[in-house]
C-alpha cells in the first residue's frame, strides 16, 4: 500500500506543486529558492486526477482537486490545510440537471474566478460545459447559454473526449469569458454566459474536409495574461495562433518550432508576451520530435521562438507533456513546471534558462499547478 499522506506544512513564499495523475495526486513542496523539493501522496490513490488547483484570494491557500475513476464517478474535493484534510468524498455537488440527457464524466478544469470576486468559481467538465459556483464552491450550476446552446447536437468528442479545458474570465468584468475544447474550438461569451459564440476564424481543423469551418476545431490549450487579457495564445490539433481581439481574428505563429502540434501552453506570470509551449512530433507520433526534451519559449509575442534545453535529455526522450501539465509560478524569476507521460517533473528557477529533474517514477502525469503561498 503506498504511504499515508501527510499534508504540507509551508511557510509564506514556499512553493507547492499539484501534480495529478492516473493514479493520484501528489503534494512538492519547496522554500523560495526552488532547490530542494519534498513529496507527499499519494492523495486519492488509484484515482486519475485530471484537474487540480489553488485559491489564494482570500489569503490562505484553498487546494482543490477532481479525483475521478470510470467506474465511481468523479468527486470535486477542497482542502484548507494543504492536503492534511479532504472534504468528503461522498459528496457529488457537480451534477448536470434532470432531463438534460447528460451525465458527468470528467472534471477537466478548475478555475477561480476573477481577483474581486473571491466566491466566483468554474469548472470546465466533459461532457463540454461550464459549471459555475457563487458560493465559493459549495454549489455549482451549469451555465444555461452554454448548457442548452444550438451547437450541442454538433460537437464531437476529440480522443481525450468531448472536453472543456480552458476557462478564460476577464479579469476586468462579469461580463466576457472565452472557453475552449475539444472539438469545439474557442467560444466567448460577452453577456455573462447568456449567449456564446464561436471564435475560430483563422484557425484550422486539419482533420476535417473543411479546414475553416465556424466550429469544430480541436484547440488543446489557450492561455493569456491579466494583464493583457485580449492577446489569446492557442496552441491546437496542428497549429500556434494568436489573437490580440478576445478571439476575433486568429494569426499563426508557428515561428521556428519542429512541429506545430502540442498540448501544453503556459504564460508568464508577469510578461504577457513570454509563453511557454512543449511540441511534439505529430497527431501519429505523439512524442518530443528528434526525442529531445525541449520547452520552447518566446518573448515577443510568438514573432521567434527559442528552445530551453539545459538540464533536459536531449538524447532517448521520448516524452509526451499533456495539456495542463506545463506551469508557472508567480516568483521573480518565474519557476516554470512540467510532467510527463512517463512520470518525470522537472524544474526551473529561472524562466526556463535551465532545468532540474525533481522525481521520476510516477504514474502518467496529467495535470500541474503551482503557487507561491501568500
Amino acid at each position: 500500500m503506498p504511504a499515508e499522506p501527510k499534508g504540507v506544512e509551508g511557510r509564506a513564499g514556499d512553493v507547492v506543486l499539484a501534480v495529478g495523475t492516473t493514479k493520484g495526486a501528489f503534494l512538492f513542496h519547496a522554500g523560495g529558492d526552488r532547490s530542494a523539493w519534498t513529496v507527499d501522496g499519494p492523495h486519492f490513490p488509484g484515482e486519475e486526477v485530471y484537474a487540480v488547483a489553488f485559491d489564494q484570494r482570500r489569503g490562505a491557500p484553498v487546494l482543490w482537486a477532481a479525483p475521478g475513476s470510470p467506474f465511481f464517478g468523479t468527486t470535486l474535493r477542497r482542502s484548507d490545510d494543504l492536503g492534511v484534510t479532504w472534504s468528503n468524498g461522498d459528496e457529488r455537488a457537480v451534477k448536470f440537471p434532470e432531463g438534460s440527457e447528460l451525465a458527468l464524466q470528467r472534471i477537466w478544469q478548475i478555475r477561480p474566478g476573477r481577483a474581486d470576486d473571491p466566491d466566483s468559481m468554474y469548472l470546465g467538465v466533459e461532457p463540454s460545459c461550464v459549471f459555475e459556483s457563487r458560493d465559493g464552491g459549495a454549489s455549482w450550476s451549469p451555465v444555461d447559454g452554454f448548457l442548452t446552446h444550438e451547437h450541442r447536437p454538433y460537437w464531437t468528442p476529440g480522443a481525450g473526449g468531448l472536453c472543456l479545458h480552458t476557462i478564460l474570465p476577464d479579469p476586468a468584468g462579469p461580463d466576457r469569458m472565452v472557453v475552449a475544447f475539444s472539438t469545439g474550438g474557442v467560444y466567448r461569451t460577452d453577456d455573462g454566459g447568456r449567449s456564446w459564440r464561436p471564435r475560430n476564424v483563422g484557425v484550422r481543423a486539419e482533420f476535417l474536409p473543411d479546414k475553416h469551418p465556424e466550429f469544430g476545431q480541436c484547440v488543446h490549450k489557450v492561455v493569456h495574461h491579466p494583464a493583457r487579457p485580449e492577446r489569446l495564445f492557442l496552441q491546437n490539433h496542428w497549429g500556434l495562433y494568436r489573437s490580440d481581439d478576445w478571439g476575433e481574428q486568429w494569426h499563426d505563429i508557428a515561428n521556428g518550432v519542429p512541429s506545430d502540434f502540442g498540448f501544453a501552453m503556459a504564460i508568464h506570470p508577469t510578461d504577457p508576451d513570454t509563453v511557454f509551449i512543449v511540441p511534439l512530433e505529430s497527431d501519429q507520433f505523439r512524442c518530443t520530435p528528434d526525442a529531445r526534451l525541449r520547452v520552447y519559449r518566446t518573448r515577443d509575442a510568438g514573432a521567434s521562438w527559442h528552445a530551453l534545453e539545459r538540464g533536459l535529455p536531449q538524447h532517448g526522450a521520448y516524452e509526451t507533456v499533456l495539456r495542463d501539465a506545463l506551469e508557472t509560478d508567480e516568483a521573480a524569476p518565474a519557476g516554470v513546471y512540467f510532467g510527463t507521460r512517463s512520470g518525470k517533473v522537472f524544474v526551473s528557477a529561472d524562466d526556463g534558462d535551465s532545468w532540474s529533474l525533481v522525481t521520476e517514477g510516477l504514474p502518467p502525469v496529467l495535470c500541474v499547478k503551482a503557487a507561491v503561498l501568500a
